[in-house]
């Protein structure tokens, strides 16, 4: 699985499938029902972890082209859930739609995106969604508005269980000029603020009004590194592979900040990375 996560690290999975239709999804879902196998649904591999050992079933990916669709009419962009944001973000952009520029730069996939509420910039991507069809482990097609949903702060735990197919997001008209200064602006930011090494976006959600990324920072905590894995110099929530790294170099750094957090600031991180696997 490391070929396939930004943080390049990750042991094998049993299964690796690539569905080409909706229809084989159905037949994959079915077959690890009948045989009693869990199974993931893999985005662009950005905001997750895989232990060493990999991960005991099927890895289901929605990388191919029948999932990465986008159409926009009128002020709504209708997205496959393995469409890249980044690509959404051009599309907004190429139509004057505004809106989404806050998603600039965040990798993955919209289906992984609206899994975690993916945000940044003081805006979520649920901000902009109005519907979501997805299909249930039992193979049965739905359609929700976004509110029925009930996202929270970079989750939303009805997704957890469910497999994105598509969204409807929506912007608004916008001047292109506008648009493409807040773009340059938010991509300088992030190329000043974030590191440019293999890494998983934050790892640590913030813990309410504090930034968990000062926090590592004023506890001198950049820097440290366990084998591989470093906290990064640019922001303290980033912890990159700095070559070589394994999944237990990263969870084992990510204890020591967590420990260190507790002691001295007596605040709980908790993790936004999603970890999977033995």
């Amino acid at each position: 699985m490391a070929r396939h996560t930004t943080l390049r690290v990750g042991g094998p999975a049993d299964l690796y499938v690539e569905p080409a239709s909706e229809a084989d999804l159905v037949e994959v879902v079915a077959f690890c029902r009948e045989q009693a196998l869990p199974f993931f649904i893999l985005g662009r591999g950005s905001n997750l972890l895989v232990k060493d050992g990999g991960f005991r079933g099927v890895v289901i990916s929605l990388a191919h082209a029948h999932f990465s669709w986008i159409t926009v009419e009128g002020e709504r962009l209708n997205c496959g859930a393995g469409a890249r944001v980044k690509m959404v973000v051009a599309a907004a952009r190429q139509h004057s739609l505004a809106g989404l520029e806050f998603l600039e730069g965040i990798p993955g996939s919209i289906g992984g995106a609206l899994r975690m509420n993916a945000g940044a910039m003081g805006g979520a991507i649920f901000d902009r969604v109005e519907t979501v069809r997805f299909m249930s482990p039992d193979g049965q097609v739905h359609e929700r508005v976004a509110q029925e949903l009930e996202p929270r702060y970079r989750r939303c735990p009805f997704l957890q269980t469910q497999i994105v197919l598509s969204a409807v997001l929506r912007g608004h008209a916008g001047s292109s000029e506008a648009i493409r200064q807040r773009l340059n602006e938010y991509s300088e930011k992030r190329r000043q603020s974030q590191p440019a090494a293999p890494s998983a976006g934050c790892i640590f959600k913030n813990p309410g009004t504090h930034s968990a990324g000062q926090l590592i920072d004023e506890l001198g905590l950049k820097g440290t590194r366990v084998g591989g894995a470093v906290v990064a110099a640019k922001h303290g929530n980033f912890i990159v592979n700095s070559g070589g790294a394994t999944a237990h170099d990263i969870l084992a750094l990510i204890e020591i900040i967590r420990r260190r957090v507790q002691a001295e600031r007596a605040i709980e991180l908790e993790m936004e990375v999603e970890v999977i696997g033995e």
